[in-house]
């Protein structure tokens, strides 16, 4: 059986005040066409559908003809993001016609999708975003809600996955393989996580990191939220990020966005390669005063892409961004970085922080208090309506 496996399409989502509308529509029309040429069964899109929980009207017109495409020649399965509103996305998923599958429900996580090919049955698992908060009293049993944590919550729905495949394999002379969709931050003991500035921080109660242990027994478990493909475990079954399909931060520059194809052979092994998906335009950074940038021969080769600038001069030039964006007409970002300040972008500042470390910082420096237990209950504080302002805002 053949699979593509895609995630975090991030419709409505904007680089630098840039619309990139068009060129979503443009990088899923791309992935519209692999998975024609490839003729394959199903095609997985695990999370982050849309960037933001209410999303633009435009997007949910490219979502609407993306997947009604799919749809005329293929399997789609689409679970829930931390981005998405599963709520608004699973609204019609009763109504869909059979090639469209929406998982957004925590009582029907242990519910697969059942796709058969001449080797026999896969059942694919789509399982939301799981929001610890909630989801540990959804999925908590006699005993009461479990830990509040990506891996307790994660744990608790693999348990129901394997129980229901218990009860389907007894009496069962058929193999049946395995998949299951996730969203979350999962890491290998031995291959951590690579991270981009774009990814939406999933930290709850300082937990957020998901060992691939939890996917343990699982043919190929497609994971969404990392926008870097990337596999943090290949043995006893195979973990994957797809990433992305477009670039969304500077710091993604360097990497090679595509969709990951699956063939899962008569007895559920994996084999994995991935398709590229073109880019608008390359990304650069560049570095240098502003003669230096404006005037340097060899970064004629940017001129065409978009550009983050970061400008070292000791005093902020007049007429900085006039004079870049003559250079690079694509200029997206400009920062004015004096040499030796240790000054760094928004962007990087946000990327090495935690907001919670960092408004605890704040309040020490605030008060000039360091010791932690006379701090705890004003941290305290500060995390739980930090945390449910994120799950109002449905980023957490």
């Amino acid at each position: 059986m053949r699979l593509l496996h895609t995630s975090d399409w991030h419709l409505g989502r904007s680089l630098h005040g840039l619309d990139l509308i068009e060129h979503q529509e443009a990088a899923l029309g791309h992935v519209v066409a692999v998975a024609r040429a490839e003729q394959v069964d199903a095609v997985l899109v695990c999370g982050d559908v849309y960037d933001r929980a209410v999303p633009p009207v435009p997007a949910v017109g490219v979502f609407e003809r993306v997947v009604g495409e799919l749809a005329s020649f293929t399997h789609v399965i689409i679970s829930s993001g931390n981005h998405d509103s599963g709520i608004r996305l699973g609204a019609l998923a009763e109504h869909l016609v059979d090639r469209i599958h929406i998982r957004t429900r925590l009582d029907r996580l242990d519910e697969p999708v059942v796709l058969v090919d001449r080797d026999g049955p896969v059942l694919v698992y789509a399982l939301p975003y799981l929001d610890p908060e909630s989801a540990r009293y959804v999925l908590g049993g006699e005993d009461g809600p479990v830990p509040r944590s990506h891996e307790a919550v994660l744990g608790a729905a693999m348990d129901r996955v394997r129980a229901d495949l218990a009860v389907r394999r007894a009496g069962q002379d058929q193999l049946l393989r395995t998949v299951v969709m996730a969203h979350a931050f999962v890491a290998g003991r031995e291959r951590p996580a690579q991270t981009s500035d774009s990814e939406r921080d999933l930290r709850v109660g300082g937990v957020d990191v998901v060992p691939t242990d939890v996917f343990a027994g699982i043919d190929y478990t497609a994971l969404g939220h990392l926008h870097g493909p990337q596999e943090p475990r290949s043995a006893d079954g195979l973990v994957r990020y797809s990433g992305s399909p477009l670039r969304y931060s500077f710091s993604e520059a360097g990497q090679t966005k595509g969709v990951t194809l699956v063939d899962l052979d008569a007895t559920g092994n994996p084999r994995v390669r991935t398709v590229d998906v073109p880019q608008p335009r390359p990304m650069a950074e560049l570095r240098g005063t502003l003669a230096e940038l404006v005037g340097d021969a060899s970064l004629t080769a940017h001129e065409g892409a978009w550009v983050r600038a970061l400008v070292t001069d000791e005093v902020r030039p007049d007429r900085m961004h006039d004079a870049l964006r003559a250079r690079f007409p694509h200029l997206l970002s400009a920062h004015h970085v004096p040499s030796g300040s240790g000054t760094i972008t928004l962007d990087a500042a946000a990327a090495a922080a935690d907001p919670l470390d960092v408004l605890a910082r704040f309040l020490r420096d605030a008060s000039g208090v360091d010791d932690e237990s006379a701090l705890a209950e004003h941290l305290a504080l500060v995390r739980e309506h930090y945390e449910a302002q994120c799950r109002e805002d449905g980023v957490a």
